[in-house]
């Protein structure tokens, strides 16, 4: 027996055409920590596991990605298109090391990246937006292919544009089928496990 929420029991829940209210700060948080975590392959963040690999495998999908089996009897992940170099994460981090923001912008960046462990630590979620919406496509343009790099920095625009004061809701259905693009490009790249509740489209409609 599957499990229903009792929400269905309220008369006018059926007729709702989005039944949640996701907070944008919230998900822009947990979206950045995935990126950032999958791009650094950042130790208990990267959703690029040996289990996601597996699960390729298992669905035959992407045999060039498959987990292979050393002499020593360990799994070896061959690098996938995002998989950044040693020289690329020093890269980036150099340059979020750098960036310098006005008072009150956000918090000091320099602060949050540890060279030692080529990582972000300690981000809250303001940090994220502004890594998000500001930062992080600037600090991806040198280090990524093109089919990973442009439907990354096509979804921090989408991040950016519904996160403005004002919106023309003449152009949201347009912002729908652009962000269901670019969730199809993601796809194409990253790993299913990637895709977890919180990498969504309804956020659109709940606008």
């Amino acid at each position: 027996m599957e499990k229903k929420s009792i929400f269905w029991l309220l008369p006018y829940w059926a007729d709702l055409d989005v039944r949640h209210a996701i907070d944008v700060m919230h998900m822009v948080k947990n979206v950045c920590e995935s990126l950032l975590g999958i791009l650094l392959d950042i130790a208990g963040k990267t959703k690029d596991t040996l289990k996601a690999r597996m699960d390729l495998q298992d669905r035959e999908l992407r045999k060039e990605l498959h987990p292979q089996e050393l002499h020593t009897g360990k799994k070896y992940l061959p690098p996938a298109c995002y998989t950044l170099s040693k020289k690329e994460k020093i890269s980036v981090c150099e340059f979020l090391h750098e960036v310098k923001v006005p008072s009150g912008y956000s918090a000091n960046i320099k602060r949050l990246v540890s060279m030692k462990d080529l990582k972000l630590i300690g981000m809250k979620s303001h940090d994220c937006h502004v890594m998000m919406t500001q930062m992080l496509p600037i600090a991806i343009r040198g280090v990524l292919p093109e089919k990973v790099r442009d439907p990354i920095i096509a979804l921090c625009s989408f991040f950016n544009t519904i996160s403005q004061k004002v919106m023309d809701p003449l152009k949201l259905d347009k912002l729908q089928q652009d962000v269901i693009h670019t969730l199809c490009r993601l796809e194409m790249c990253f790993p299913p496990s990637f895709f977890d509740i919180m990498v969504q489209v309804h956020i659109v409609k709940e606008v």
